[in-house]
């Protein structure tokens, strides 16, 4: 596993400690969103679809940290947006660190070799830089050209001055699982901490609705990437969830323990889907009814969902509060997963993203609709 023993400690503990103090539902990861304006626009997300005067807005460093206070979980995701566009990002991170919280600063790395001036290394501190590819598949997804290698040149730069580095990838439906393994074996090689991976969400207001994987295809996709399954493959996710994708291990979604705070306050019911905000973290636990959520509740915005954000709490629940769960782990850990026995499906002559065929290059406008507001970002 590509999580710090000490973090794994911390987590542990946490869990373990809940269930002694008898609460049913509490939040392992803050999703942190200090700002929602980036410097992509990127066909599957749906996170910038704000007007204007929304995208210029911040969080303040005091906001955030009654957030994370408030809440109290151990570990604090900032995503965004692009988080290195708040103007007071190294205060924010600051305070976490100070407050010995794990911070992943999630980046699309344009900007990371240019701000890591800001920050100093530590053990609470890891960028976690999204990477959908090797070369130009990633820049396919993100609809820009250039964007993997200056990614990459950021990542080099980060773990060569000393940072935790780890990376995040989303997958469509248009994914190719020999790409994916070439993109797990060049990540592996570079020398990051951990992999994180998930599907994408079907966010109603991305420009791309063609992609979204349904559930039968994420399994799919998985069972047929893990048909090689590189020994040297380091994985910043719990086990239980990656048996998950592949179809092997049955989890619930506990939209709880994903809580998000963000510009208009705590959002309900979860990182993923948006029913309004509350201006309070213990009035989102309290008034929410979270029955509506998750795949068994038969909510049609659940239903193909498996992201990490929904199902890796779960996971790692499951793996400090049941034997079942903590000896799966314990294997998996020790052993390996195996390799499934998935064949390769034949090549599909065409994919489509917002009307285009799956090649590259083209103009950002070719591939998505959506233009970044003029006058919120910072150069890359």
């Amino acid at each position: 596993m590509g999580v710090p023993v000490s973090q794994m400690w911390t987590v542990s503990r946490y869990v373990i400690t809940q269930r002694l103090l008898g609460r049913k539902r509490y939040p392992l990861v803050l999703m942190l969103e200090p700002l929602f304006r980036c410097n992509l626009a990127c066909a599957g997300c749906g996170k910038i679809q704000q007007p204007v005067d929304v995208l210029r807005k911040e969080l303040t460093p005091e906001q955030c940290f009654a957030a994370v206070d408030e809440c109290g979980a151990p570990i604090v995701s900032i995503p965004g947006g692009e988080p290195l566009l708040h103007s007071r990002i190294d205060e924010i991170v600051k305070g976490l660190i100070e407050r010995k919280k794990y911070i992943y600063l999630c980046t699309n790395g344009l900007l990371l070799d240019k701000h890591l001036h800001k920050f100093k290394p530590s053990p609470f501190l890891s960028f976690s830089v999204h990477i959908d590819g090797v070369g130009d598949v990633h820049d396919q997804a993100v609809c820009r050209k250039g964007v993997y290698e200056t990614a990459i040149q950021g990542i080099k730069a980060a773990l060569k001055a000393g940072f935790r580095v780890t990376t995040n990838s989303t997958f469509f439906r248009n994914a190719d699982p020999a790409h994916v393994q070439e993109m797990f074996d060049e990540l592996t090689e570079l020398g990051v901490e951990g992999m994180m991976v998930s599907p994408g969400y079907e966010y109603e207001k991305a420009p791309d609705q063609n992609n979204f994987l349904p559930r039968e295809q994420t399994i799919s996709l998985f069972q047929q990437v893990f048909s090689k399954a590189g020994k040297a493959w380091r994985f910043n996710q719990s086990p239980l969830f990656l048996e998950f994708l592949k179809g092997r291990w049955e989890l619930e979604c506990t939209p709880w323990g994903n809580p998000t705070y963000n510009l208009f306050g705590w959002q309900k019911p979860c990182y993923l889907v948006d029913e309004g905000h509350v201006s309070s973290f213990q009035e989102l636990m309290d008034l929410t009814e979270w029955s509506k959520y998750g795949r068994a509740s038969g909510n049609p915005k659940c239903t193909n969902c498996m992201v990490h954000s929904g199902y890796e709490a779960t996971a790692v629940q499951q793996t400090f509060t049941t034997w079942k769960g903590f000896w799966k782990t314990a294997k998996l850990t020790l052993m390996g997963t195996k390799s499934t026995s998935a064949p390769f499906p034949k090549p599909v002559a065409s994919t489509k993203i917002s009307g285009q065929p799956a090649s590259f290059p083209h103009a950002q406008s070719d591939l998505v609709p959506l233009q970044v507001p003029e006058n919120i970002t910072e150069s890359s």
